[in-house]
């Protein structure tokens, strides 16, 4: 189903220098030197495009290099049929320290954006400044027959950002609720290839939770109007949705450390950041639910949270996340009251009456192109469904 666009938020801007990207010259200097050694790259403007800062601020960086013996010119290579650009390589000192910097991280490719400066962008794109109508909402339930009032539930608890427990009996479209929701939300945000903090780099982008947001033509004075223009540490992304069931464990809420590269990977809930996390199947984790909640109970009631780098030190990061919980077991016998107090909104999903059975039988019916049978739908409704 496809949904009208929301209005595009405030983008990132561009860094006019190398001193607004807020990272340090030696982060930036050892990043060059490790992208340049890794992947083989002599030229700025094919430098420029792997780390995300513009030819300028490239060209500023490689001289600084220059002047400390770490890359030498090459002389004019044809970068193309009608331009021309000076290549460069590491000297054997660059190359020693690339290999010095690489023993450290061996992260390289997009200059990271400072945690400082992306609770900034996480602030102006919240998931709580959203506002959806009552008709988009129901356009993104698609042809779902919902119980009468639910709507007037869903509303005002997607529209507050904050977290959600759908419950009831299995098979009543929890699940397909919460992906409407996700569908409902409808615009971009601009998610950071990675972040930095203590120089410690975290890997934020994943195409397999990340979504790229179509950019318009980059010509002319549609440039000016489309926005498009913004930090290209970010990508311009539709709002993510994480879903887990049954194999969500506390490990996976964590900063993953890769020993080999050092480097780490966001947690899921942030690479969810700015949209839907759900949680489906609660109950059936190996995790009991109380301690999931547990987990939770800062990130929900604070909106920031807590990670932990590989040598011990907490780092706090921002929570700007909707959970959605999703279970088949009523929420007094998983959870106690000071977890259900945590979760903001509690909506009972029931079984449908027999108008909507009715409703929804026919929907079918008609999908598959079946001819409607009364003789049929009596049975079913006095032997088969006799409680609906």
């Amino acid at each position: 189903m496809t949904l009208p666009p929301e209005p595009r938020i405030q983008p990132p801007a561009s860094p006019a220098s190398l001193a607004d990207t807020g990272l340090p010259a030696t982060l930036m200097r050892d990043i060059l030197l490790k992208t340049m050694m890794r992947m083989s790259l002599t030229l700025v403007s094919d430098i420029s495009a792997v780390v995300c800062l513009s030819y300028a601020q490239v060209q500023e960086l490689i001289d600084a290099a220059r002047g400390e013996r770490l890359l030498e010119a090459m002389g004019t290579m044809h970068a193309g049929a009608t331009t021309s650009e000076m290549g460069y390589q590491l000297t054997d000192a660059g190359r020693a320290q690339a290999h010095r910097a690489l023993e450290q991280s061996e992260y390289y490719g997009a200059m990271p954006v400072p945690m400082e400066a992306y609770a900034k962008q996480v602030r102006r794109q919240s998931i709580r400044k959203v506002r959806i109508s009552r008709e988009r909402l129901q356009q993104a339930m698609g042809d779902l027959i919902l119980p009468p009032g639910l709507m007037a539930d869903l509303g005002p608890a997607v529209t507050s950002g904050r977290s959600i427990l759908f419950y009831g009996p299995p098979g009543n479209g929890k699940s397909s609720i919460s992906n409407g929701i996700r569908d409902a939300l409808g615009d971009q945000i601009y998610v950071p290839r990675a972040v930095v903090h203590s120089s410690q780099i975290v890997s934020v982008y994943d195409p397999i939770v990340h979504t790229r947001a179509k950019l318009p033509e980059a010509t002319g004075s549609q440039l000016r109007l489309s926005g498009q223009r913004f930090d290209q540490r970010y990508v311009l992304c539709e709002r993510p949705t994480v879903v887990t069931g049954g194999e969500l464990m506390l490990s996976m809420l964590e900063l993953k450390y890769n020993a080999v590269s050092r480097t780490y990977q966001a947690p899921l809930q942030f690479k969810s950041m700015g949209g839907v996390f759900i949680v489906d199947d609660l109950g059936r984790q190996e995790e009991p639910p109380q301690a999931l909640i547990n987990r939770w109970i800062v990130p929900l009631e604070m909106n920031y949270d807590i990670l932990s780098l590989q040598s011990g030190e907490k780092i706090i990061v921002p929570f700007d996340t909707l959970v959605i919980f999703s279970t088949n077991f009523h929420p007094n016998k998983i959870f106690d009251q000071a977890a259900l107090r945590r979760i903001f909104y509690k909506i009972k999903i029931d079984g449908p009456g027999q108008a909507d059975f009715l409703k929804i039988f026919a929907l079918v019916a008609r999908k598959r192109q079946m001819p409607l049978n009364a003789e049929a739908l009596n049975h079913l409704l006095q032997v088969k469904y006799a409680t609906i």
